[in-house]
């Protein structure tokens, strides 16, 4: 009876992890080999990763990856990708978005770019870091509403906290003078703070005559270039390698 009242103060207390750990350990005769302190650090054991694996959980549903399968893991190092295993296992530990560091992508379409950006921002995520996955023009858009409505600043805010964005599919279309003007924006907020990853089908050298105008060009280039990792992928279409 006493053991049941303790379960059920342990769930009043959503404590949930450690009442399956208490329950486990009733069902369990050997447990009693153990000494309460280490009945007691299974308890918190459980509730750890419990609590862990329903944050990671959270932060993956928000990431709106659009690989979400993806994971580094998996990376494909067929010769000739211009994918090196040492700097992919650099950036699996997820250092360089604790030093608010960037990452560009670039290469030919299919090459994989959105699948690696997808497989890096599932892993900040499975390490408790903040991410969210968009294309640069459904942010385009999303900032045009966000003008409209007036919840610009407000959304700004809400990205200048993620740990890491994803802005796939950059170069498609040249942007406008507000779409440049957002993108600093919003580029200015994380520069020396957060962590960007940046895909797009133009080599480097190529954005600053993609942006346009040369004065807003050199800005945002100069706070997503600078301490920036880049992986240039060279390889055929992986997706008709995939269909062959």
């Amino acid at each position: 009876m006493l053991m049941q009242h303790s379960l059920q103060q342990l769930r009043t207390l959503r404590l949930e992890g450690m009442a399956r750990a208490f329950e486990e350990q009733l069902t369990q005769p050997a447990i009693t080999a153990l000494s309460f302190e280490e009945r007691f650090a299974q308890l918190i054991d459980r509730e750890i990763l419990l609590r862990d694996g329903k944050r990671i959980d959270r932060l993956l549903k928000a990431a709106r990856i659009k690989a979400a399968a993806a994971c580094l893991e998996d990376v494909d190092y067929r010769a000739g990708r211009g994918l090196e295993r040492s700097q992919i296992a650099a950036l699996g530990t997820g250092q360089w978005i604790r030093h608010h560091q960037n990452c560009l992508i670039t290469g030919p379409t299919g090459s994989g770019k959105t699948w690696l950006a997808c497989a890096l921002a599932n892993a900040a995520c499975r390490q408790g870091l903040a991410a969210y996955y968009v294309r640069l023009p459904r942010l385009f858009e999303e900032l045009r509403i966000a003008h409209a409505d007036g919840s610009f600043s407000r959304r700004l805010m809400q990205l200048a906290r993620m740990d890491l964005i994803v802005i796939d599919d950059w170069g498609l279309a040249a942007p406008s003078a507000q779409e440049r003007s957002d993108l600093l924006e919003l580029l200015d907020d994380r520069v020396g703070t957060r962590s960007t990853v940046i895909t797009s089908q133009l080599p480097i050298e190529h954005w600053h005559t993609y942006l346009g105008d040369p004065t807003f060009a050199d800005a945002i280039l100069d706070r997503v270039v600078h301490a920036a990792h880049k992986l240039a992928l060279k390889d055929e279409s992986m997706r008709r390698k995939e269909k062959a």
